[in-house]
C-alpha cells in the first residue's frame, strides 16, 4: 500500500510480513479526541470541539476499519453533521486515490485532493508512515483529528449527544468492563486474525492464525446461542466491531485470506446475528460489497496475482432473522 517517509510518497508494497513470515499491523499515527466541550481527551491534543460541520470523514467502503465509522455516523444521527468522501475502492502503487471511475467513489468533496496522503500531507507536511482510512478530518484547524477507528467510534457514541439528542449508548459505563476482554479477543483473533492469516507468508504463522480464528468463531457461535448480542439484551459497540469482518467473510476472507475451513453460513447463530445487524436501521448502506470484492481481489496482487474477480456466493442479508 506504500507509505510516505519525510513527505515523499514511496510505493514499497504492503510491507507488512517480515522475514518470520508473520502480518503486523502499524500503529496509528493521529490520536486526538473530538470532546463535547474541546477538551483533551485520553490522548494527544485538545482543542477539537464537537461542532456541526467543522469535521469530515474519509473512508474506503472496502475497508473494514473505516467501516466502523460509517456504522457509527449512521447509528448516532451523524449524517448531517458530518460529511464523507469514498476513496476509489482499488489500493494500488498510489495507495488509496479519489479516482471517480467506480460507483459510490466520490473523490475528495472538500478539497478536491488526488490522493488521500495529500490529506495526510496538509495535516502533517513532513509525515512519515502508512496513509491508511478512516480519516477524521478537522476543517477549523486544518488537521488531522484522529486516523484510529477504536477511538473514532468512541468520539461518535457521545461527544456529539448534546447536537443529535441521540442519546444510544454502545459504550456505557455498566457494559465497559465486559466489553473490553471481548473487544480483545475479537480484534486479535478475527478483525486482525483474517489479516494475520491471509498475509501471512510462511505456514507456521498461517496455522496459528487461522486456527485462533475459527477457535474465536466457535466461541462467538456459542455465546450466540444463549442471548441476543454478545453482551446479552443490548447492542454494544463489541457487536459493531465484529460485524465488519463477518460481513466480508463469505465473499472475501473465506477465499482470498484462505480462512476456508468453514463459511459464516455454516454458522447458524452468527449468520442469524449477521443478518439482524445488516438490518438495522442505517447499517445496510454502509455495506457495499462491490467495493468490497474489487478491493481484495484486485488490490493484493501477492496474493492473486493475475486480478481475477470470482463470482462469488449469492448471500441474503435481507432473508428474515430470529433477533427480535
Amino acid at each position: 500500500m506504500g507509505k510516505l517517509i519525510d513527505g515523499r510518497w514511496s510505493a514499497d508494497g504492503n510491507g507488512s510480513a517480515p522475514t518470520d513470515g508473520a502480518f503486523r499491523r502499524a500503529e496509528s499515527t493521529f490520536r486526538n479526541w473530538v470532546t463535547p466541550d474541546g477538551a483533551p481527551g485520553p490522548s494527544g491534543q485538545g482543542g477539537f470541539r464537537a461542532e456541526a460541520g467543522r469535521y469530515h470523514l474519509y473512508v474506503s467502503y472496502a475497508c473494514p476499519w473505516a467501516h466502523r465509522t460509517l456504522i457509527f455516523r449512521a447509528l448516532k444521527g451523524l449524517t448531517d453533521l458530518i460529511g464523507v468522501s469514498v476513496t476509489h475502492p482499488d489500493l494500488l502503487d498510489d495507495g488509496w486515490t479519489f479516482r471517480t471511475d467506480f460507483p459510490g467513489a466520490t473523490g475528495d468533496t472538500l478539497h478536491g485532493t488526488e490522493f488521500l496522503r495529500d490529506i495526510y500531507l496538509r495535516a502533517e507536511p513532513g509525515m512519515t508512515g502508512r496513509v491508511s482510512t478512516p480519516v477524521l478530518w478537522d476543517g477549523k484547524r486544518g488537521t488531522i483529528v484522529s486516523n484510529e477507528s477504536a477511538e473514532i467510534i468512541r468520539m461518535f457514541n457521545s461527544a456529539f449527544d448534546h447536537l443529535t439528542g441521540n442519546t444510544d449508548d454502545y459504550w456505557p459505563e455498566d457494559l465497559r468492563a465486559a466489553i473490553e476482554p471481548v473487544n480483545a479477543r475479537i480484534y486479535d483473533t478475527v478483525n486482525n486474525g483474517v489479516y494475520k492469516a491471509g498475509f501471512a507468508t510462511r505456514q507456521g504463522p498461517y496455522d496459528a492464525a487461522v486456527a485462533a480464528l475459527f477457535d474465536s468463531l466457535d466461541w462467538l457461535e456459542d455465546r450466540l446461542s444463549r442471548q441476543r448480542w454478545l453482551m446479552g439484551d443490548r447492542l454494544a459497540e463489541a457487536d459493531w466491531r465484529l460485524f465488519p469482518t463477518l460481513v466480508r467473510f463469505d465473499s472475501v476472507y473465506h477465499t482470498h485470506f484462505k480462512c476456508n475451513r468453514r463459511r459464516l453460513i455454516d454458522y447458524e447463530n452468527l449468520w442469524d446475528y449477521t443478518r439482524a445487524l445488516y438490518q438495522h436501521p442505517g447499517v445496510a448502506a454502509t455495506v457495499r460489497l462491490d467495493h468490497i470484492v474489487r478491493h481484495y481481489y484486485f488490490s493484493h496482487e501477492s496474493i492473486n496475482p493475475h486480478r481475477i474477480i470470482p463470482i462469488n456466493p449469492i448471500l441474503d442479508f435481507d432473508s428474515p432473522h430470529r433477533r427480535g
